[in-house]
C-alpha cells in the first residue's frame, strides 16, 4: 500500500517545480501582477473620488449654514447667533458649533474641546474635537471653518468626519479582500492553466518519445479547440505524415532500384561471363563488349538521372538562369523529333507562337521537354487506327507561357496522375517498353525550379501535359500541380538524352 502512495508523492514533487517553470505558468502570473496593480489603482481612485466627493458635500453644507447664521447676525446681532447655536447644538446629528468670545472663552455650541489657535485662524481646517469632557481622550475629526464676528467674537461651523472615515475604512476592507480574492483567484487560475497546458506538453512529449523509439504511426492527440496547440499539433501530425510518405517513398524507390537495375546488372554479368565461356575469336569478344558497354551506359544514365534529380531537389543550380527565347528551344526540338516520330509511325505537329520568353536555364527546359516528346513517341500510339498525332504546343497566357505536349495514346487513369511522378514508377508493371521511372520525376523538379505549375490532363484519347511558366524570374512554388514537391534543378544533361 505504500508502493503507490510514494510513487504518486513523488510525481507531485516532480511536477509542481515543472509546473512553476512553464510558460503558462509565468505568463498567467505576470498577468495576475498587472490586473492586481491595475485594480488597486481603480480601487484608489474610486476611494479618492469618493472621499473628495463627500468633502465637497460637507463645504457645501458648511457654507450654507454660516450664509443663514450670518443672515440672523444682520438680523438680531450675537444674540440672536447665540439662541440658534443653542437650539441646534441640542439636536443630534453631525453638525459641529462653537460661540466664543473674543478672548477664546466658551459661550454656545456642542464642540467641548479643540486644538489651541484653531480660532485664531479663519477659513478652512481638519482637526481633532471632543463634544464633551467625556470625550476628550477619544478626539474625533471634523472638518471646520471659522468665521470671524463683530466685536471680536468667534463662531466655528463644521461637520464630524465620522462617515466619510467608516466610508474609507469599508473601501479600503473592500480594496483588501478584492485583492486577496483576486491572488488566490489568479493563483489557482496560473495553477489550472500551467497544469493543463503542462499535461498536453507532456502527452505530446510521449508521442514524440514513442515515435523516436520507433512507433511511426504515433501522431499528436488533437483535442478540437481550435487553440495553439491544437494547431501545432496539426502542423506536426502533417510533416509526421509527410515523412512517413517520404520513408514509403524511398522504400518504394529502393524496391524498384533493386528490381530495375538488377536486371541489366545481371544481364552485364551474364554477357561477360558467356563470352569468357563461348567467344572464340576477337570479334565475338568485341560484340561482347559493345553489349557490356551499352547496359553501363544505361547504368550510367540512370544514376545521372538520379543525381540530377538529386540536385534539383537541392538547390545546387538555381543561380544558373537567363532570359530564354522558349519558341525557339521548342521549334528545334520538334524539328528534332519529326524523324522519330515519323519511324514509330506517328507524326508530330507544332504549334508555337513566336518571341516567348522566360528566365530559366536553357539546358533544364529542354531536357524536360525531351522527356515529355519521348513519352509521347513512346506511350502515345492510337489503339485501333486512331489520330497518331503527337502535338507540341506555345504560347502566352497572361504573364505565363504554357508549354504542352499532348497526344493520343492510352493515356494515364485519372487515379494514377498523382503517383507517376515518385521516383521509378512506372504503370508499365511488365517492364516490357524500355525506362526506369525517372522521366516524369526530373520534369516536376525542373518545372518546379522554374516556379511553374504542372499538370496531367485527359486528351480524350490520350494524355496532355500541360506547363505553365512564368514570363519573369521564377519564384519557386512549394508543389507543382499533381507532383510530388521535387524542389530545385539538377546538372544539365549534354548529351541531350531522354531520361525515362
Amino acid at each position: 500500500m505504500t508502493a503507490p502512495a510514494d510513487a504518486s508523492s513523488h510525481k507531485r514533487q516532480r511536477f509542481l517545480p515543472t509546473l512553476f517553470r512553464t510558460t503558462a505558468f509565468k505568463l498567467t502570473a505576470a498577468y495576475l501582477v498587472i490586473f492586481a496593480l491595475f485594480a488597486a489603482f481603480v480601487l484608489g481612485y474610486v476611494a479618492w473620488n469618493a472621499k473628495r466627493l463627500l468633502d465637497d458635500q460637507i463645504r457645501s453644507t458648511i457654507d450654507a449654514e454660516i450664509q443663514g447664521l450670518a443672515e440672523q447676525q444682520r438680523q438680531g446681532g450675537i444674540r440672536r447667533i447665540v439662541n440658534i447655536v443653542e437650539r441646534r447644538s441640542r439636536a443630534p446629528g453631525a453638525s459641529l458649533y462653537l460661540v466664543t468670545t473674543p478672548v477664546g472663552e466658551r459661550i454656545a455650541g456642542n464642540v467641548e474641546a479643540i486644538p489651541p489657535g484653531t480660532l485664531d485662524r479663519t477659513g478652512e481646517s481638519e482637526i481633532e474635537y471632543a463634544r464633551s469632557s467625556e470625550t476628550v481622550d477619544t478626539p474625533s475629526r471634523a472638518l471646520v471653518r471659522v468665521f470671524l464676528l463683530p466685536a471680536g467674537f468667534r463662531l466655528l461651523v463644521g461637520r464630524d468626519l465620522e462617515e466619510r472615515d467608516r466610508l474609507g475604512i469599508v473601501i479600503r476592507r473592500a480594496a483588501g479582500w478584492s485583492l486577496a480574492l483576486v491572488l488566490i483567484l489568479g493563483c489557482f487560475a496560473s495553477w489550472f492553466v500551467a497544469r493543463r497546458v503542462l499535461k498536453r506538453i507532456d502527452g505530446m512529449s510521449e508521442t514524440a518519445h514513442g515515435i523516436m523509439e520507433g512507433d511511426l504511426k504515433g501522431r499528436l492527440a488533437i483535442t478540437g479547440t481550435g487553440d495553439e496547440l491544437d494547431r501545432l499539433a496539426l502542423n506536426l501530425n502533417a510533416m509526421l505524415d509527410r515523412i512517413g510518405e517520404l520513408m514509403a517513398s524511398m522504400q518504394q524507390v529502393t524496391d524498384n532500384i533493386a528490381h530495375d537495375l538488377k536486371t541489366p546488372l545481371t544481364r552485364l554479368r551474364n554477357r561477360a561471363e558467356e563470352a569468357l565461356r563461348t567467344a572464340k575469336s576477337p570479334d565475338e569478344l568485341r560484340a561482347a563488349l559493345d553489349g557490356s558497354i551499352e547496359e553501363a551506359d544505361n547504368l550510367i544514365r540512370v544514376f545521372n538521372a538520379l543525381l540530377m534529380i538529386a540536385r534539383l531537389e537541392a538547390g545546387r543550380v538555381s543561380d544558373n538562369m537567363s532570359e530564354l527565347d522558349i519558341s525557339e528551344i521548342v521549334s528545334g526540338l520538334a524539328e528534332l523529333y519529326e524523324p522519330l516520330a515519323e519511324e514509330a509511325g506517328l507524326s508530330l505537329a507544332s504549334d508555337v507562337a513566336p518571341g516567348l520568353k522566360v528566365r530559366g536555364n536553357r539546358e533544364l527546359i529542354g531536357q524536360a521537354l525531351n522527356n515529355l516528346i519521348d513519352n509521347a513517341l513512346k506511350y502515345g500510339a492510337p489503339e485501333q487506327g486512331g489520330d497518331g498525332t503527337v502535338a507540341v504546343s506555345a504560347r502566352a497566357i497572361g504573364d505565363q507561357v504554357e508549354l504542352s505536349v499532348a497526344d493520343h495514346g492510352s493515356g494515364i487513369p485519372e487515379a494514377d496522375r498523382g503517383r507517376v511522378f515518385d521516383r521509378f514508377v512506372r504503370l508499365d508493371t511488365s517492364r516490357s517498353k524500355p525506362g526506369f521511372g525517372l522521366g516524369l520525376s526530373l520534369v516536376a523538379g525542373v518545372v518546379r525550379l522554374h516556379g511553374g505549375s504542372l499538370t496531367l490532363e485527359d486528351n480524350a484519347p490520350g494524355l496532355r501535359v500541360v506547363i505553365l511558366l512564368p514570363v519573369g524570374s521564377p519564384k519557386p512554388v512549394d508543389t507543382p500541380a499533381l507532383a510530388e514537391p521535387a524542389a530545385s534543378t539538377a546538372a544539365p544533361n549534354p548529351a541531350g538524352v531522354p531520361i525515362h
